[in-house]
């Protein structure tokens, strides 16, 4: 029976603390990465491996992470996520070496399964009648995580001190873990097929090369033969672990769950959204960082830039609220073609309107509101579409065609933004113009690729 009152929203609390924390750790050290270069006398592509090695880490970690709560058990294996959170922040913060915090910030980057676990276990434990409100809320708090993590970061590093960039999310993580065991009872919803180990090492292999290699184009070149030679060997490794996956009794991924039609299109739209959102978020502060002098830009501190990034947060998080009535109004489909247009606009706006503070924090604002109102209902989407026992594997994969997303926007946006420097090294105005109109194509693709999701419920047999 679904727990009720007070419990329910125990364990509610718990559930939105893991779907939080990974966006937030991966943002909060955005802000940092020059007092980490600074304080560890490394140089910066160094320095940008502390992003890296939590993208890669996460990337493998989502889905997988998803497939092995589905079989062993989503509460146990969602607190051991939050641990291996705690785990990699306290190392992390007690790092002496460059190379020390970048292990700790892959061993938090597998901690990476508690996003589609929470979502899982809110299916299984939820009352019925609350489960897509809560879904709606919970999903919006991934967008959250990644404007408070860049809103945060700047305080925390005037107030507190480098450590507690670390030290804070190792707490609140520990807590997260034990409230979980202790608070939230084991699902009885299991998949009974066994996890086959290599299709894991193939995903793994294939995500980490295209993300190197993804990561590498802008710094090396996209025709570069270590650029080339990742991209061709993720190619090669995913083509063998469709092989394997098509081959093996128990598949780590469903190939079949994956051509639902219902998963496929929000999987499309996860890509594109992924590439819009997170490529604004890394280069809309940068953006207001920049001196005036340069014909653009406030030149605002570290922690001005991430307060201009808080009524995007706000936003999202309150139509997290709203999503679900919204998309009982107008139905998952329209709702999400509604907030990938809202995102669409808000990036044409910061292209050609950027000359004053508040039409930028306008334009982010709106942004806040279209991805706030995707990330909400993508998780419904797939839950409408997957039979229980396959929800964290789903969005799992979902959660991680995102990040994928997130990397591949994030390189095409330095390609396109550095294409052309100022004598001061700052890009042009006129690059950042071009790189926010790229966003706000792939959101538009988005609102396109909505369109695809099915229009009403339709769960699949086991």
């Amino acid at each position: 029976m679904a727990p009720t009152g007070r419990h329910y929203r125990l364990i509610y609390v718990v559930l939105a603390f893991g779907v939080v924390s990974q966006p937030l750790l991966q943002a909060m050290t955005v802000p940092a990465l020059p007092d980490i270069q600074q304080r560890f006398g490394t140089d910066q592509t160094t320095a940008s491996w502390v992003l890296t090695a939590f993208l890669l880490a996460a990337s493998v970690a989502t889905p997988v992470g998803g497939r092995i709560g589905d079989a062993f058990g989503k509460t146990r294996v969602f607190a051991i996520s939050l641990g291996l959170l705690a785990l990699g922040s306290l190392i992390a913060a007690l790092a002496t070496d460059i190379w020390v915090l970048i292990a700790a910030r892959a061993v938090q980057g597998l901690g990476g399964g508690a996003v589609p676990l929470s979502f899982a276990v809110l299916r299984d434990h939820v009352p019925p009648e609350r489960v897509r409100g809560a879904i709606a809320v919970t999903s919006s708090l991934l967008s959250v995580g990644f404007a408070a993590g860049i809103v945060v970061a700047g305080p925390i590093l005037d107030l507190l001190g480098y450590h507690w960039l670390f030290l804070l999310p190792a707490i609140g993580a520990a807590a997260g873990a034990v409230s979980a065991l202790v608070l939230i009872p084991e699902s009885p919803v299991r998949s009974r097929e066994s996890i086959s180990f290599s299709p894991a090492l193939l995903l793994a292999g294939w995500l980490v090369t295209l993300l190197l290699g993804i990561g590498r184009g802008p710094h090396d070149g996209w025709s570069s033969p270590t650029v080339a030679g990742l991209l061709a060997s993720s190619a090669l490794l995913a083509a063998a672990w469709l092989y394997a996956e098509s081959k093996v009794r128990s598949p780590l991924i469903n190939l079949r769950l994956m051509a639902l039609r219902g998963v496929w299109s929000a999987n499309l739209v996860a890509l594109m959204i992924g590439v819009a959102m997170y490529g604004s978020f890394a280069f809309l502060p940068q953006f207001n960082q920049t001196p005036s002098d340069n014909g653009y830009g406030f030149g605002a501190s570290v922690t001005t830039a991430g307060h201009m990034m808080l009524p995007s947060s706000v936003a999202s998080f309150l139509c997290g609220l709203a999503a679900a009535r919204l998309a009982a109004w107008m139905g998952v489909r329209l709702t999400i073609v509604l907030g990938s247009v809202a995102t669409a606009v808000a990036l044409a706006m910061t292209t050609f309107a950027h000359e004053r503070m508040w039409e930028v924090i306008l334009a982010s604002c709106l942004s806040g509101v279209g991805t706030g109102l995707v990330f909400a209902n993508l998780a419904n989407a797939i839950v409408d579409a997957v039979p229980a026992e396959q929800t964290g594997t789903a969005i799992g994969m979902n959660a991680n065609i995102r990040i994928v997303g997130g990397a591949i926007g994030a390189a095409v946006s330095v390609t396109i933004v550095t294409a052309d420097l100022l004598p001061s090294g700052y890009p042009t105005e006129r690059g950042y113009m071009l790189g926010f109109a790229f966003m706000a194509c792939t959101a538009l693709v988005a609102g396109l690729g909505a369109l695809l999701i099915p229009g009403r419920r339709a769960l699949p047999s086991t």
